[in-house]
């Protein structure tokens, strides 16, 4: 197994995966801060909404990082938010239990994500050699999200048979 990302932007699936858990990760943290609110208020601290407060910052900081996973310093933020759940634990010990749970699956989803996205690279790359080895007219790939068009077919391949069997009725005359 490769080192982890710490920054860059990762791929497509990667940025998925790692969304779907930082995104999951900040409802799961503000339920914590709600909880953290809660307990400091039974006590009868002053400090219960400061609690909610940083823990709202928290969640809200997740929930943005799964959009910002695009950027090449959104994993590195993804990291730091896993080191302030952690934190959370001070407060709420129960949050120990969530930051290990989120850790794992934050872990898992950069692993899965950067392998699931090398082999989508492979298979292009395979399919687009085979394309290439089948015909010259095909169109590069493009990836930069335009669309492209199709090639136009020559006149030796307008001339070819129909591939659904039926011969074209032509009428001379």
């Amino acid at each position: 197994m490769r080192a982890p990302t710490l920054y860059g932007a990762p791929g497509k699936m990667t940025q998925r995966l790692a969304g779907t858990v930082i995104g999951t990760q900040g409802l799961a943290v503000f339920f914590g801060a709600l909880v953290a609110r809660g307990l400091a208020s039974a006590k009868g601290e002053d400090i219960s909404s400061t609690f909610l407060l940083l823990g709202s910052v928290l969640a809200v900081l997740c929930i943005l990082d799964a959009g910002l996973l695009r950027r090449p310093w959104g994993v590195t933020l993804g990291w730091g938010l896993q080191i302030a759940t952690f934190a959370s634990a001070i407060v709420v010990p129960a949050m120990l239990v969530v930051a290990i749970l989120f850790a794992a699956l934050w872990l898992t989803a950069l692993a899965q994500g950067r392998a699931m996205d090398e082999r989508i690279t492979q298979v292009d790359a395979q399919w687009y050699a085979a394309q290439a080895a089948s015909g010259p007219d095909l169109p590069s790939p493009d990836r930069s999200g335009s669309k492209s068009q199709a090639p136009i077919p020559s006149e030796r391949e307008s001339s070819l048979p129909d591939p659904s069997g039926e011969q074209p009725s032509s009428q001379d005359g």
